[in-house]
């Protein structure tokens, strides 16, 4: 394996392993349903295959899951914070009849109870109901904090777990395919924050019986899809080798974030933490940090070199109504990454 000193700076895109769906096998390397990796696991594995000790996620996905898993190596964890709140999209399967403490099919049955005879026209009918800007409650055993303490850890104690509900969007919401008699198989494209194991809930009661999420799939995380994720076999034997390299995306790669050109004197000047005027900072630096509408006059941007290296985050501001954009080093980058 490699050795503990690591140059690795970058965006890896791993395909988790998770349970196999019906119709969508998970990759040919996922272990058994009692050792599904968690996505803390996944980066464990990479760190300790890689010798690079800084790595983060962009968003965890639930050990049944499998698919888009996107981590920050190196110098990149640092941008781990512009990656996140991505829109995702799923391919899911679910089960009707079996509702679950999880909402998965890794959880504890709860609760059995007869499926009605349904077609296609009222599957689909009741998927509607969910399509668009909705409000959401999560499953109690999930990641989000609850008096700094995850919830699953929580509801894993028996103690009472109640979260509110969330504003939550699906933008596609697919009937692939009813097997009868108690299989759905669904396309998802929702927003970040959006739980399809909720959904299979939800969607349960909406047919008139309960129902439980037996599979998913992530299929794109934003820009990041199945198409440049690597399995964890291929990243093991690419590590062994020391060619781990080519398997990662370079920093600001598949940023959602407007795009400056800095000359040689300017990233100098940022360098040493200065405000210095830039000709486009009106007309690409748009998009605010806070996530409010783009237009707005303080804003953020990723920088890069006249090589077309990437340089780092820039805060845009305005002097005053009416005046000159001046630009301010957000997270810099002091030697060159790509």
């Amino acid at each position: 394996m490699p050795s503990r000193v690591s140059n690795l700076h970058g965006l890896l895109v791993v395909d988790k392993p998770g349970l196999a769906g019906s119709a969508q096998p998970a990759p040919s390397s996922a272990p058994p349903a009692g050792q599904l990796p968690t996505s803390h696991d996944i980066v464990q594995q990479v760190r300790r295959w890689s010798g690079e000790r800084r790595i983060g996620h962009t968003g965890t996905l639930d050990p049944m899951a499998s698919g888009v898993l996107v981590l920050c190596l190196g110098l990149a964890t640092r941008l781990v914070e512009y990656y996140q709140g991505h829109d995702k999209q799923y391919y899911a399967e679910v089960t009707l009849g079996v509702a679950t403490d999880t909402y998965d099919a890794l959880g504890k049955t709860m609760t059995v109870a007869p499926v009605p005879a349904l077609n296609r026209a009222k599957a689909e009918a009741a998927l509607h109901h969910f399509g668009g800007s909705v409000l959401q409650s999560p499953p109690v055993y999930s990641a989000i904090k609850q008096g700094g303490e995850s919830a699953h850890r929580k509801a894993r104690r028996g103690e009472s777990v109640t979260l509110a509900p969330r504003a939550v969007t699906f933008y596609q919401l697919d009937l692939l395919a009813l097997d009868a008699p108690d299989r759905l198989s669904l396309r998802i494209r929702c927003s970040a924050g959006a739980y399809v194991r909720s959904l299979a809930h939800d969607l349960g009661k909406a047919l008139g019986t309960v129902a439980h999420l037996s599979a998913l799939r992530r299929e794109a995380a934003g820009p990041f899809t199945l198409d440049q994720a690597h399995d964890l076999t291929e990243i093991e034997s690419a590590a062994r080798q020391g060619a781990m390299a080519p398997l990662m995306l370079p920093p600001g790669a598949g940023l959602a974030l407007p795009r400056l050109t800095i000359t040689p004197e300017m990233a100098r000047r940022l360098g040493h933490g200065q405000w210095i005027p830039h000709p486009e900072g009106g007309t690409q630096a748009t998009q605010r940090a806070d996530g409010a509408d783009p237009g707005a006059e303080d804003g953020i941007a990723q920088a890069y070199h006249t090589d077309g290296s990437f340089a780092g985050i820039v805060r845009v501001m305005q002097t005053q109504p009416g005046g000159e954009f001046v630009i301010k080093a957000e997270k810099w980058f002091a030697q060159a990454l790509n």
